[in-house]
């Protein structure tokens, strides 16, 4: 009979066989670059902004918002989808990424419908980030608050 650890190091090795192996570097680089395009995309739109007269603040939001839309659309196209599946993490990072957590649950569930479908499971991914963002946020004010920022 074997051990647990003897089991443990077993199916490690098992996993260690049958799993392919990840090409790192080229993972980080194709990350690298489609976040480093995404994040071009948004500086482009920013001065474009600038330039037809938007001060800064409001030049930002429409960034953002303009990148949001752009990526809810490509994620309903089906195309965010295979440039996450080629680009990595580079397509997860940015605001875009978050968009596309929102709108894929949605558009996984319209069948189920309007309310228990779309809007029911719209943030399932991105409700625990948007949770824990809120909380954080509440604790590090509070402990700023009391540092007397």
């Amino acid at each position: 009979m074997q051990t647990n650890e003897q089991a443990q190091k077993s199916y490690a090795q098992l996993v260690k066989k049958v799993s392919p192996n990840s090409p790192i570097l080229k993972n980080c680089i194709l990350a690298f670059f489609s976040g480093g395009a995404i994040c071009t995309l948004g500086e482009v739109l920013f001065q474009f902004f600038q330039n037809k007269g938007f001060a800064e603040d409001t030049a930002a939001l429409l960034v953002s918002g303009c990148l949001i839309v752009l990526s809810a659309v490509l994620t309903a196209l089906g195309i965010y989808g295979k440039l996450g599946k080629h680009c990595g993490a580079g397509t997860e990072v940015p605001i875009t990424g978050f968009a596309n957590s929102v709108v894929s649950p949605a558009i996984e569930y319209k069948n189920a419908g309007l309310v228990l479908g779309m809007a029911a499971k719209m943030f399932v991914i991105a409700g625990p980030v948007i949770v824990y963002g809120i909380l954080s946020s509440i604790v590090v004010g509070v402990v700023y608050y009391f540092l007397g920022g």
